[in-house]
């Protein structure tokens, strides 16, 4: 096991143009104190007088006086594990099921996915005092057998309800920077509402990405109101289907383990479609296995006149329901039925029957994005079709915030943005990115542009 702890005092301090961050621990009768590298396990705490901000190479420490009157707040210690106790990733997913805004790649069940196609865990987990307040989960892979790349979709994530939630964002970004001076690509697609994130690693020497690490954004149905009003939203030709499915033939039933070889099967028809490559099915029983046993992971089976002709595995995290792998044979009386809406119709009303909040229909192109939130577009028939088949929920497009990267040296870098700018090195690097998802597929809609 290896086992890296660190504490520091996190607040937020401007040096030049950046902000900096540090770990704010409140002492009584006006003390002060710096916390120096812990060893074997322990923190050890230094006094030292002043009230001057100093920075030593990526770290940045401060110093706070307070009023006798404030409790003694606890420090943030950050411990990077690559084998966690199994108590500890319990801990950690329980951490992760109470985040909005992240996703089931942050589960420990994700790291023995990705462990199939070589990559390897990190976890970042914060501690205040003996509560896990924080964390992250890197998956880290060696490529060409010295280019090592880290990769953090949808984190880190802070606890909900800390009562200092900045200050442990501070400490797992100190971590984070740690962690990606020793790596040679290290890319990180924050969760939901971090924003924060986005800005503290920018400000540490980060750039903004464009690999595409992760969907930059998608489109989500709100389950909150009651059933008759979402539908009440769609288009008026979906509307009427959810009338006639059933006198058509066509039925949704849920699936198990054992539909997992039709799973992959309709994910060949529709890889034919859309020229990619489907993911094997020792991934796909793997995915579901890890997933379903937590029930983060789900299976629909769509049939018409009890042939099964549509599949569709969402995952399952905090509130948010969200479309992974799916697979449809058009051929035949199928292609007229609109069967992977009917699909999505009986997942919608199951995610709203279990008390989610939102139904995330997979990740949209950037185009889509840029035309719908900053154009305030709402339909094009410049979009591709199966992702304007999406829009019949009347749903809602959203953006992550922005994704970031660093990378180390300056040849790799230099080399990278030269690859992105040239077409031979536009079909490496897609090449590459296809490694690096596994393979993974979309959502009837052809691939992601994920890693995760």
């Amino acid at each position: 096991m290896s086992l890296r702890r660190s504490a520091t005092r996190v607040q937020k301090a401007t040096h030049n143009s950046g902000r900096c961050w540090c770990v704010l621990k409140r002492r009584q009768r006006g003390n002060v104190s710096k916390a120096t590298k812990p060893s074997a396990g322990q923190l050890v705490p230094q006094q030292r007088s002043g009230s001057d901000t100093e920075q030593i190479g990526a770290t940045t420490q401060s110093r706070d006086v307070s009023p006798a009157s404030n409790p003694v707040e606890e420090p943030v210690v950050v411990r990077r594990e690559d084998s966690p106790e199994p108590s500890a990733l319990a801990e950690w997913d329980r951490l992760v099921d109470t985040c909005p805004g992240t996703d089931v790649t942050q589960l420990s069940a994700w790291s023995r996915i990705r462990g199939l196609v070589g990559y390897r865990p990190t976890y970042l987990l914060a501690y205040r005092g003996n509560r896990l307040v924080g964390g992250a989960l890197v998956l880290r892979r060696t490529l060409l057998r010295w280019i090592r790349i880290g990769y953090l979709p949808y984190g880190p994530l802070r606890a909900e309800g800390d009562s200092a939630p900045a200050a442990v964002s501070g400490a797992v970004v100190d971590e984070l920077v740690a962690l990606a001076g020793e790596l040679t690509m290290m890319f990180v697609q924050p969760p939901e509402g971090a924003t924060d994130v986005t800005d503290a690693l920018l400000a540490r020497g980060f750039r903004v990405s464009t690999a595409g690490i992760a969907p930059a954004g998608s489109y989500r149905v709100d389950l909150t109101p009651p059933i008759a009003e979402i539908r009440a939203r769609f288009s008026k030709r979906l509307k009427s289907w959810t009338n006639r499915w059933e006198s058509h033939g066509v039925t949704v039933r849920r699936g198990d383990e054992r539909d997992l070889p039709l799973l992959c099967e309709l994910m060949a028809h529709t890889a034919a479609r859309h020229h990619f490559d489907p993911p094997s099915l020792d991934y796909v029983t793997t995915l579901y296995r890890e997933l379903a046993a937590g029930e983060h992971a789900a299976l629909f089976i769509g049939q018409v006149h009890n042939k099964p002709v549509c599949a569709d595995v969402v995952t399952v995290v905090a509130d948010m329901v969200r479309g992974r792998l799916g697979g449809f044979d058009g051929s035949g009386e199928a292609s007229k039925l609109s069967v992977p809406a009917a699909v999505r119709w009986e997942i919608l009303r199951w995610a709203k029957e279990h008390g989610h909040r939102w139904l995330d229909f997979g990740g949209l192109p950037e185009q889509m994005l840029y035309d719908m939130i900053d154009r305030g577009i709402h339909a094009s028939d410049e979009w591709p079709s199966a992702q304007r088949a999406k829009l019949a929920f009347n749903g809602t497009a959203f953006r992550y915030p922005t994704p970031v990267e660093l990378i180390r040296p300056a040849v790799v870098r230099t080399g990278y943005d030269f690859a992105t700018r040239h077409r031979i090195g536009q079909r490496a690097l897609a090449l590459a990115r296809n490694t690096l998802r596994g393979n993974r597929t979309a959502y009837h809609s052809g691939p992601r542009q994920a890693m995760e």
